[in-house]
């Protein structure tokens, strides 16, 4: 089946004005028993994460606690975006992302509580909030998927910088609204400048022709199919895939950009709560689950293909080892809130 993820799109884009537009909304009640009857306050998650893992660790969440969660389900910028609208109205008492910078966005706007000290000490403090507003949970690393029909591995960049090369034209595929490609932009600007950084992004948006897409799972599947032959997506999309279809139909492969590269960066996926939640006691028990040990097995066995980053938790799944990634040394606070590479995506008119 195709794991259902709606297009993200960047945060501080459209304001949205109605609340819980373009939300799902979803009670999970696998595994609750219990659950209805408990003395506990219900609980409201906003998730912009991999459904149909953010339901396994709610559904965990219920019968350990009794303590219902409802899930409501988006992209995480349309979902930072629709806290900020709510302001001390939101329901929201937790709010699980993809990547930091909009948890960095929110915590920016003094809209996150701290997070429980015994909590954040479960996952490696530079996977944390520099401000100890919101814990990591779960990290994945950007890589090249190539269509190994159209192209051989000796053949690919060590750099993503050689994609602005005019060689490259009409064989990239991007996704410039992917909020999973700010990290990226971030590193590039941090390290070659704004300016460089623009005119990298102006030459891959050029040589990427007619093969600019909305999400790095359309992208997974163009080079899948052969309509392109590159394109840079977080490692899990290959995955997915390849879990989705069977290893039989897969014409495609993923590589590494040479160590400590400005396109290999880690991202860390992460949960605070909110301060105007109502429920500050249970909301920071569902954070200390998320990332107990409990939390992360679910993670490491489940077809998200995240890699766990808590309670010393290893990947059940048949990928690189977290300890053998070589990304490049950006760190968290370096990450931001992401603005300034949004910026940058908005004067290279990929947004």
């Amino acid at each position: 089946m195709r794991y259902p993820r709606m297009p993200r799109r960047l945060i501080l884009t459209a304001l949205v004005t109605t609340l819980g537009a373009g939300l799902i909304t979803l009670s999970s009640s696998a595994g609750t028993a219990g659950a209805s009857s408990g003395s506990k306050a219900p609980l409201t998650l906003y998730s912009g994460q991999h459904v149909q893992t953010t339901q396994s660790l709610v559904a965990g969440f219920e019968k350990k606690t009794g303590i219902t969660v409802n899930i409501r389900s988006d992209d995480e910028d349309v979902l930072a975006q629709q806290i900020i609208s709510e302001g001390s109205r939101s329901p929201a008492d937790v709010f699980f992302t993809e990547n930091s910078p909009p948890l960095e966005y929110l915590a920016s706007k003094g809209l996150l509580s701290t997070v429980k000290a015994s909590t954040l000490t479960h996952t490696p403090s530079k996977y944390n909030s520099p401000n100890k507003k919101w814990v990591g949970i779960s990290a994945r690393v950007s890589v090249m998927v190539y269509n190994t029909k159209l192209i051989s591995k000796s053949q690919l960049p060590t750099s993503a910088m050689q994609l602005a090369d005019p060689q490259w034209k009409g064989k990239i595929a991007l996704a410039g609204a992917e909020t999973d490609f700010q990290p990226i932009v971030t590193t590039i600007a941090r390290t070659y400048g704004n300016a460089d950084a623009l005119k990298w992004l102006l030459a891959v948006k050029a040589n990427a022709t007619s093969h600019i897409y909305p999400d790095n799972e359309t992208i997974a599947d163009e080079v899948n199919r052969g309509q392109v032959a590159l394109g840079i997506v977080n490692q899990y999309y290959w995955y997915r895939e390849r879990a989705e279809i069977g290893a039989s139909n897969m014409h495609s492969k993923i590589a590494y950009f040479a160590p400590h590269d400005v396109g290999y960066v880690l991202d860390v996926s992460g949960a605070a709560v909110l301060k105007s939640s109502k429920h500050q006691a249970e909301a920071q028990e569902l954070l200390a689950y998320m990332n107990s040990k409990a939390g992360e097995e679910i993670i490491a066995h489940s077809e998200s293909f995240e890699y766990p980053i808590g309670s010393g938790v290893a990947t059940a799944q048949a990928e690189t080892p977290f300890n053998q990634l070589q990304p490049n040394p950006v760190t968290i606070p370096e990450l931001g809130t992401g603005a300034n590479a949004i910026k940058l995506l908005q004067e290279a008119q990929l947004l």
